[in-house]
């Protein structure tokens, strides 16, 4: 089965059919999965609704595509991809494919998310599949949710393919661990960036003792953070990093405390996209952060 394949509540309750998986009994198409464009004609040649991939683009570099991922892109009929899709991906999607842009920089949004809600809706409904490329992983922090309850709702087929997510590429590029048996027994994601655009997160839940936190889309509010994180008891001397564009050619980034994070990344003038990760792991970077740094900058 499709481990992320689901059919809508929405279908009508003569179809007999229920939320859940998936099969892949059924015929193949040019992308792989059932009810694609060589199947979408059903009886008197009517064309039956197409299906939405949301698909994980990773954190940028290309090989770090899973394989499905990296059919669905090169198969595409349509796709509708983010900001945080990097070139590399983009140039997959062939030439006959339908491209949308609909990224997402602070300020400056391509469309609203109710429009893209409704776009993956229209396309799916004109027979066409469409592959929702997303940076990172589709369900942490991507909006994916929102995006698969809106398919869904409109009685249309809805596919995750998971992606690996920022956090953990930038870890593994840097050799600095998410989790440790010394310094690290849980980690936490979080947002710097809430729906009305404040930064009330749970300071006392992210200032405990021995875990790591990675904080995605916060570069904004580095000096609130931590300020907050420190006020709650966070040592001040913690070790912090700002990584920028992880696992691309251009990946740079800075190593500080807590308290001198945010004039540190001011000095090297690092820029979005960027992930925040604070943790006594940091400490454990065996230089690749720098070394990178230096490479993009030379």
């Amino acid at each position: 089965m499709y481990a992320g394949s689901h059919l809508s509540d929405a279908l009508p309750s003569s179809s007999g059919k229920e939320r859940g998986f998936r099969s892949t009994s059924g015929a193949r198409g040019r992308d792989g999965a059932s009810g694609t464009t060589s199947a979408n004609k059903g009886q008197g040649g009517k064309r039956r609704a197409g299906k939405v991939f949301l698909v994980g683009a990773g954190p940028g570099d290309p090989e770090l595509l899973t394989v499905k991922a990296m059919r669905l892109i090169t198969h595409a009929e349509v796709v509708v991809f983010d900001h945080l899709v990097g070139d590399a991906i983009v140039a997959l999607i062939p030439a006959s494919a339908r491209r949308v842009y609909a990224g997402k920089e602070a300020g400056n949004h391509a469309l609203p998310q109710h429009q893209i809600n409704q776009l993956l809706v229209d396309l799916a409904g004109e027979g066409l599949n469409v592959v929702r490329l997303k940076g990172g992983d589709p369900f942490i922090f991507g909006r994916g949710g929102e995006e698969m309850n809106a398919v869904l709702a409109a009685g249309l087929e809805c596919e995750i393919v998971p992606g690996i997510t920022a956090a953990a590429g930038a870890a593994s590029c840097t050799g600095i661990p998410l989790t440790h048996r010394e310094h690290a027994q849980t980690l936490i994601f979080a947002t710097g960036h809430l729906k009305d655009d404040t930064v009330d997160l749970d300071w006392a839940a992210l200032a405990r003792p021995r875990q790591t936190v990675v904080i995605y889309m916060g570069l904004g509010a580095l000096d609130i953070i931590c300020e907050r994180l420190i006020a709650h008891g966070l040592p001040a001397r913690t070790p912090a990093a700002v990584i920028h564009a992880a696992t691309t050619p251009g990946q740079c980034g800075v190593h500080s405390t807590l308290a001198r994070l945010p004039a540190a990344v001011r000095e090297a003038d690092l820029r979005t996209p960027a992930l925040i990760m604070i943790g006594e792991v940091v400490a454990l970077d065996p230089g690749l952060l720098l070394r990178r740094a230096l490479t993009a900058t030379a």
